[in-house]
């Protein structure tokens, strides 16, 4: 059976909401990481003593899950309603197949791996 990663990039703020919605379709395990990127929002202007910058990479936070194949898009849907906002800036999902899962503690492999 083949494993799926799914990664979405979302805004910081909506991170214990994705947390809730993974937990109730049943989500044992994900990974929140801190990063910066750019896309559509293109940044904004700051303004700071006077000098005006822009800041072009925008804190985001970077959810990745672990899956049989026939639940990614359960997770993708799941991450997307809890994430949204309607607004430029709200982030993107996306699936990609994984070759093999190992777990480090008891050495099981494939999808009892990610369960």
């Amino acid at each position: 059976m083949l494993l799926m990663l799914v990664e979405a990039i979302i805004r910081p703020e909506k991170v214990q909401e994705v947390r809730q919605a993974l937990t109730n379709i049943g989500v044992k395990g994900a990974t929140f990481t801190d990063v910066r990127g750019s896309g559509h929002q293109r940044g904004f202007t700051h303004s700071y003593r006077g000098a005006e910058y822009t800041v072009n990479l925008l804190h985001k936070v970077k959810v990745e899950v672990a899956v049989r194949e026939h639940e990614a898009r359960g997770v993708a849907d799941a991450i997307i309603e809890a994430a949204r906002t309607g607004e430029v800036g709200d982030g993107k999902v996306f699936l990609i197949p994984m070759g093999d899962a190992m777990r480090i503690r008891t050495g099981e492999e494939g999808t009892d791996a990610v369960e």
